[in-house]
């Protein structure tokens, strides 16, 4: 009975060691799945300092952090953004290209710091590798601004497919901009198109291969 209780104990080892080393080459195998790229179904990525905010010297702790989920149907962005003036508000788009002239762009939505210069905000829509400006044709379009240095266009121009696969983040007022020891340039960027400068991006990716590309949907 001795030894048949020692060899039920060791098969019983033996087995555990089998189960743990399962375990291990799982772990590893999602590790290295990891490191030669991001799954499918989610991407995560750095945004940085814009270039307008780079060559201002201003805001050199700026910097973003973006996770795009997708959950079929569509996708769910959760940006966390640091190092930007505390209570201020920014407005945050899809666009062509990270740097000036940026291309075509998609108001996504708003983007509110905290008293640390802080914020997290989720997005909900389209954000893989199928994200696209479309317009077959000239058409009306309603204007609603009219005055101001961006002028609403009342037309559109025609354009085939546009990937659109990058992200910035613009101060929501030139003013907020100047405080913060950045420059006073007014862009098209809020809902008013009254904005400031670019202050973050992904311009760390090349052009044509914006981080939305990455996610396949």
């Amino acid at each position: 009975m001795h030894q048949r209780d020692c060899r039920i104990r060791t098969y019983a080892h033996l087995g555990s060691l089998v189960l743990v080393s399962a375990a291990l080459v799982l772990a590893g195998t999602r590790t290295a799945a990891a490191q030669g790229g991001p799954p499918e179904d989610r991407i995560s990525f750095p945004i940085v300092r814009s270039a307008k905010a780079t060559g201002a010297g201003c805001l050199a702790d700026a910097r973003g952090h973006v996770t795009v989920t997708s959950i079929g149907p569509v996708e769910i962005m959760r940006v966390n953004v640091s190092g930007l003036p505390p209570k201020t508000n920014f407005d945050f788009f899809v666009i062509q290209v990270p740097n000036t002239p940026f291309g075509l762009s998609w108001y996504q939505g708003d983007i509110e710091t905290d008293d640390e210069g802080e914020a997290s905000q989720r997005f909900i829509g389209r954000f893989n590798v199928e994200t696209f400006i479309v317009a077959p044709g000239t058409a009306p379009a309603p204007v609603v601004h009219d005055d101001g240095i961006f002028p609403d266009a009342s037309s559109n121009p025609v354009t085939a497919p546009v990937h659109t696969y990058h992200l910035g983040l613009w101060f929501n007022s030139p003013a907020d901009a100047v405080a913060a020891g950045c420059p006073g340039d007014v862009t098209p960027f809020n809902g008013d198109h009254t904005a400031g400068i670019q202050i973050l991006s992904s311009r760390n990716f090349p052009d044509d291969q914006g981080p939305l590309r990455q996610l396949v949907p």
